[in-house]
């Protein structure tokens, strides 16, 4: 037993994040990203995408390479494509911030967290979505159902001190129970699509709205 515990310590890996990396980490955990921690194996990130979002699933890979032991898979029942980092420490620093109580939340120090736009783009390309009509309107939701409303909060305030995106929370319905949501109207959209499109995929210029506007 001695040794077998000796070799899964010997699993997690001292592999150190580069501040890119860090960066896209956050984002991603913010959006669809998981962190999965397994006892004394130590923690790893998990990405999980649908068949329509594979370039944006090899993206993650290419910058996340490194902290990987193999690439990309595609589940045959679901089409989904899938692949998780090996377990690493800094890792588990970050699951000890979001998953205190095994649950994902939004650490109370997340403004020392969520400070690059990188981030904002990859959180924004993970969970958002365009609310857009023709001529006269467009805003950007960011998709928070999984938080508490106290977490949005949160969220809502370190945008604004950190980037100066002023948002509001929406109430959306579901089974009737209510869920919260960020959105981002007309006194913050400009400031966050100069933020976020730098940044963003091809494959979500559907999140963008139409250069004319």
């Amino acid at each position: 037993m001695v040794i077998s515990r000796e070799v899964n310590y010997n699993q997690i890996m001292e592999i150190s994040l580069s501040k890119k990396q860090k960066e896209i980490i956050i984002g991603n955990i913010l959006g669809d990203g998981c962190i999965e921690f397994n006892g004394f194996k130590g923690s790893r990130l998990q990405i999980k995408q649908a068949e329509r979002n594979k370039d944006y699933v090899f993206w993650l890979y290419g910058k996340l390479k490194n902290l990987c032991k193999s690439g990309p898979k595609q589940k045959k029942d679901t089409g989904q494509w899938y692949f998780s980092t090996r377990h690493l420490n800094e890792l588990t620093d970050l699951y000890k911030l979001f998953y205190p109580k095994g649950k994902k939340l939004v650490p109370k120090n997340l403004s020392d967290l969520l400070t690059s736009s990188l981030s904002l783009s990859v959180w924004y390309m993970d969970d958002g979505c365009l609310d857009y009509r023709p001529k006269d309107h467009y805003a950007f939701i960011l998709n928070t159902d999984s938080f508490s409303f106290m977490d949005v909060s949160r969220l809502r305030k370190t945008m604004n001190n950190n980037f100066y995106v002023k948002s509001t929370i929406q109430r959306s319905v579901c089974r009737g129970k209510n869920y919260p949501r960020l959105y981002i109207g007309a006194k913050g959209r400009n400031t966050f699509l100069k933020l976020v499109k730098p940044h963003m995929l091809n494959c979500f210029t559907h999140k963008l709205p139409p250069k004319r506007l």
